[in-house]
């Protein structure tokens, strides 16, 4: 197991990049991770990523492309809630990526 170091603080994570322990969830760990994947998080993902841990404390579970991107739309629109806008936004499959940067579980169903 890897772990992720904050300030004087090593916040665990599993063999993909997931926090073990959804309670060390902070905004710090997200920059942190998204500096790793060479993101640089604006009001555009902390927008993205404060939805999905909404949809997590609704549903608990980390949504896969499909429904990430409905529900997405359905709160924020059409234009931010679509697979273009959200794949250049995360650099990449919007599912994974930002589950793990809003320290969600890996989505279920993605690969």
């Amino acid at each position: 197991m890897s772990a992720l170091r904050i300030e004087d603080r090593d916040i665990p994570l599993d063999p993909d990049g997931y926090l073990v322990n959804l309670s060390d969830w902070q905004p710090e760990v997200a920059r942190a991770l998204a500096r790793e994947e060479g993101i640089e998080l604006d009001e555009r993902h902390w927008e993205v990523l404060e939805l999905l841990r909404r949809f997590y404390d609704e549903f608990q579970l980390a949504p896969a492309n499909r429904p990430l991107i409905k529900y997405v739309a359905l709160k924020l629109g059409p234009e931010k809630g679509n697979s273009l806008y959200l794949n250049a936004l995360f650099q990449g499959p919007p599912a994974k990526r930002a589950a793990r940067l809003a320290g969600l579980p890996r989505p279920t169903n993605c690969l």
